[in-house]
């Protein structure tokens, strides 16, 4: 997800973990958060994706870093990556290895990694997915994988302006793209990247690109 949906949702104290959080695009519409999974272990369909990973992992939007955490555990090597500093001084308090920095800046061992995660929404980051493909293709080693969640069939790819709502507080408008995997090998055939697999896994939407 965008780091400023993310501080919004956790970055001031007044805020409960709990509490709902909601993109709302520009012409009305609204996309709920699932903010309070941010907090845990992952869940089970998570913790299937993250065995796939091939050491080292770039985990692209971050957040508190329950993922670079847990590749961890697994005895992956991983980074977390995120612009939101809220979100980073969560990451580091739950002792995950974080540089906070955007998917666009200039990032360590670029070409090197074995793996990069796009998860919870985070493959709308910057509203250009092909734009975003590219940028995962440089970060990859040849034959690397990204594991991206998507959303599923029937769900048209489309760009966006939102911005995250949480009671009486909003961030500013930014740029953002839902894909369903329907749409993920127009998406990829220009940027280098060929799709390998997609699947579901409690109720949500993975695919696995292939540089």
């Amino acid at each position: 997800m965008s780091a400023t949906a993310w501080s919004l949702a956790h970055g001031a104290p007044a805020v409960s973990r709990s509490a709902g959080t909601v993109l709302r695009s520009t012409c009305g519409r609204t996309f709920s958060l699932s903010s309070d999974r941010w907090w845990g272990d992952p869940p089970d369909e998570e913790t299937r994706l993250l065995r796939l990973a091939l050491s080292p992992v770039l985990d692209l939007g971050c957040g508190p870093g329950r993922h670079t955490v847990a590749l961890s555990r697994l005895g992956i090597v991983a980074l977390g990556v995120d612009s939101s500093a809220a979100a980073i001084a969560a990451a580091r308090a739950h002792g995950a290895a974080v540089t906070h920095r955007s998917v666009f800046d200039r990032l360590p061992s670029e070409g090197r990694w074995g793996t990069t995660l796009l998860l919870d929404g985070n493959v709308g980051i910057g509203g250009d997915p092909v734009r975003l493909f590219r940028r995962v293709r440089e970060l990859l080693r040849p034959g690397g994988r990204a594991l991206v969640e998507v959303e599923g069939p029937g769900v048209a790819t489309e760009r966006l302006s939102v911005r995250a709502e949480l009671a009486d507080a909003a961030t500013e408008w930014f740029p953002w793209a839902r894909v369903g995997v329907d749409g993920v090998p127009a998406l990829a055939s220009p940027t280098g990247l060929s799709p390998a697999a997609a699947w579901s896994d409690g109720g949500r939407w993975f695919v696995r690109l292939e540089r």
